[in-house]
């Protein structure tokens, strides 16, 4: 006989099985008070974490085009996408709103490009970055993963190509519901817990650095009111009932939050080294 489903509300708009709520309960809390926050107490250790940093920015924006591409139709010729038309709704909102939001200068701009701006303003170093990117865009449109990855091996630490490829994987090969999960517990819904922390302390410490400022409370804004709940309801529709769904969605979701605590161990090292030399 099939066992009962085990369901626990995680938050006020998901749920997950019994079995992964608690490990994503504890990621989750370990984030938002993360030692890495106080650390960023001057320009330069602003500009450490956001050249680490900038990476999941760019990441977040294949794990956003991934579903889109799972759930509406990217293709030429278009033909119809026969998921919920309320899903492709949601996923097209979200994607309006980080490829199309308004900068600092009421400019119509991406958040990967509002985030190099803002590294450009304090003096963080856009090489690694731009660098990955311009190789990325020389493989072609139709290049294997194998390839991307092959670059990123290159370019990135160890918690940033961890971090990096895993959600690359995802993004490539993962069902919607993975894929999904990923975006609601390790992006939308821990960003505005913990951008606000770190927004918090460079007021504290009254840095000259209103590019990032704006960056990170503009995403506080968006997900914390808009953004969340519209990647919570994309999982709940995608999930369903179905309880292997949610069992993968948790496994998922854990490691995505897992992989984050990791890539932000590395830059409070790193800061960190800088004052014991």
């Amino acid at each position: 006989m099939q066992r009962e489903m085990g369901f626990v509300e995680l938050d006020h708009h998901c749920r997950l099985l019994d079995i992964g709520e608690s490990e994503v309960l504890a990621l989750t809390q370990g984030l938002q008070v993360h030692p890495l926050y106080p650390a960023v107490q001057d320009i330069e250790s602003l500009r450490i974490f956001m050249q680490s940093h900038v990476y999941a920015v760019w990441d977040f924006m294949s794990l956003l085009k991934a579903l889109q591409a799972r759930l509406t139709c990217l293709t030429i010729p278009w033909t119809p996408n026969f998921a919920s038309k309320k899903l492709a709704r949601l996923i097209n909102e979200i994607v309006m709103g980080e490829e199309s939001d308004l900068g600092m200068d009421g400019e119509p701009t991406d958040h990967f490009s509002m985030y190099l701006e803002a590294m450009g303003e304090v003096g963080a170093c856009t090489g690694s970055i731009l660098k990955t990117m311009e190789q990325i865009q020389a493989l072609g449109p139709k290049c294997e993963l194998s390839a991307i990855l092959e670059v990123c091996k290159s370019n990135l630490t160890r918690a940033q190509y961890n971090f990096v490829s895993y959600h690359l994987n995802l993004a490539f090969h993962g069902q919607a519901h993975e894929i999904a999960a990923s975006f609601f517990y390790g992006r939308e819904k821990i960003i505005p817990l913990m951008f606000t922390s770190i927004v918090q302390v460079l007021r504290r410490h009254q840095m000259d650095c209103p590019r990032m400022i704006y960056y990170l409370e503009r995403h506080i804004e968006l997900d914390g009111d808009e953004h969340s709940l519209m990647a919570g309801d994309c999982l709940n529709l995608l999930c369903g009932q179905d309880e292997q769904k949610w069992l993968a969605s948790s496994r998922v979701a854990s490691q995505s939050l897992r992989l984050r605590s990791e890539l932000w161990d590395e830059v409070y090292f790193t800061i960190m080294g800088r004052h014991q030399v």
